[in-house]
């Protein structure tokens, strides 16, 4: 009898754990909401916050680290949630310790992703880019360091120096990289970017060191969309330690600095400028903030350029009428220019070029997705954003999608002979919140291609190679070439 009471009371309790242990994350984080919903006329997008501390880790990362298939994610939750009767293209998870909501349709991202109240930024790398970062930081300390930096990167004087400074560094390794023969793309595109954003940015000599701060920064930045896990052996306790390194080699530097007293001129780099400007009251920038976002630019910045030069050397490799067609374009060009540096006011002539760049961008998708967090609840087309919960908004979707793409996965740059349809393309952010190096990365990209489609050939190794979606995707060789001249 009491063995049958035993085996009764197990074929209850078991089947009652794991029926709490998958709901736990709903009782605990979305039914508070529900209350919310209904005074508002409104309700949580579908889906289901997975398992409790995981939620829906484990199958985000089966689509994008072990099968390598991310846009089967947002697919899997279309398909098992329905999208003709959620044409928001919102679903509830739950990811990087936080509850979420995915975003994957143009209108619903457009709109978070340029409003101007009711969200915030919401990285879960606040810590490895800095609290004093723009990326990190609201409100008038925002608007006034992003004014800082947009200057630094969007004027068209201060592009025309970077394009200046920049050429000889470009033609210098590309002969290098002819020298070696075969050359791995990624890493090689990498050195050169890092080498000059840590000269121009915080006026460091580099080269010296640089595979051991490349090291740093690359791994720095891999925790930036790393679960914010601060444990031995995690990526993000991993960026932690780097950015320690790398923040007291700027530290040492700013007072270097300080110590010389050097005013602003010709030979000024970024932190000069940041440390010598003033905001509406007078007021200097504080060291931390100084640091931080001159750490947080160049490593932002240099993985920027190399993401998009070594996507274009690859997808054009794999496409030679493309390649052609950008070679003839860029060699009259330089018929023009009869040796002459490259402006600024050059490329933007270069019209099939910047074609290439947009594809190569749009493709590749180099930012995945974006995270807010809500500051206050949201209704959107009668669903509800709760207050806390974080936003992810897919912009890989929008760029691979179909209905907004014809054929998305075809590398066509004559597709941007049209417009997209409006919030389809959203590579750089928007409103606020814009990535202000776009700009500088488009024309160091076009750099790149223009010397190398001046003067070079190059093959691929490996053609099929495969490719790694976290924390961006990149191809998983990094794209080894052998390079030749003309």
């Amino acid at each position: 009898m009491e063995i049958k009471m035993v085996y009764v009371i197990h074929s209850l309790v078991w089947p009652l754990l794991a029926c709490l242990f998958w709901w736990w994350n709903e009782l605990w984080y979305a039914s508070p909401v529900r209350a919310r919903c209904k005074s508002l006329n409104a309700k949580l997008p579908p889906g289901h916050l997975g398992i409790p501390i995981f939620g829906d880790y484990l199958s985000f990362m089966w689509y994008f680290h072990f099968i390598r298939r991310p846009d089967r994610y947002i697919r899997s939750k279309m398909q098992k949630y329905g999208n003709n009767n959620n044409n928001v293209g919102a679903y509830r998870t739950y990811l990087y310790g936080s509850p979420a909501i995915i975003a994957s349709s143009p209108s619903l991202c457009k709109s978070i992703i340029t409003a101007t109240t009711g969200f915030k930024q919401g990285w879960p790398s606040s810590e490895v880019l800095g609290s004093h970062s723009v990326i990190s930081i609201h409100g008038s300390r925002h608007q006034h360091i992003k004014g800082l930096l947009t200057s630094e990167f969007t004027q068209p004087d201060t592009l025309t120096r970077i394009a200046q400074q920049l050429q000889p560094c470009i033609v210098a390794a590309l002969h290098s990289w002819f020298q070696m023969g075969q050359i791995n793309t990624f890493h090689q595109v990498k050195r050169v970017a890092l080498e000059f954003m840590g000269r121009y940015m915080g006026g460091l000599e580099l080269s010296p060191e640089i595979d051991a701060l490349e090291k740093l920064f690359s791994t720095m930045n891999e925790g930036i969309r790393a679960q914010p896990w601060n444990f031995p052996g995690m990526p993000f306790r991993h960026a932690l330690q780097c950015r320690k390194k790398l923040t007291e080699k700027l530290r040492l530097q700013l007072m270097k600095k300080k110590k010389e007293g050097k005013s602003i001129g010709a030979t000024s780099d970024m932190m000069d400028r940041l440390m010598q400007s003033k905001d509406k009251e007078g007021r200097h920038l504080s060291d931390e903030e100084v640091v931080d976002n001159v750490l947080s630019s160049i490593a932002i910045s240099y993985i920027g350029i190399a993401y998009p030069v070594t996507w274009a050397i690859y997808f054009l490799a794999k496409n030679p009428h493309v390649l052609l067609q950008l070679r003839e374009e860029n060699m009259e060009m330089a018929r023009e220019k009869k040796g002459a540096d490259v402006i600024y006011k050059d490329f933007l002539r270069l019209k099939y070029t910047n074609k290439v760049v947009d594809e190569t961008i749009r493709i590749a998708s180099l930012s995945g997705f974006v995270f807010k967090k809500a500051t206050e609840d949201i209704k959107f087309e009668g669903y509800l954003i709760p207050k806390g919960w974080n936003v992810l908004l897919w912009l890989r979707h929008l760029h691979v999608d179909p209905s907004n793409f014809e054929d998305p996965l075809t590398f066509n740059p004559d597709r941007w002979d049209s417009r997209p349809k409006h919030g389809t393309y959203l590579p750089f952010g928007g409103g606020v919140r814009t990535c202000p190096g776009s700009t500088m990365a488009r024309l160091i990209t076009i750099l790149f291609l223009h010397q190398l489609a001046i003067g070079y050939r190059w093959e691929l190794a490996n053609p099929d190679m495969k490719i790694i979606y976290l924390s961006h995707p990149v191809p998983a060789d990094g794209v080894d070439i052998s390079v030749s001249k003309i």
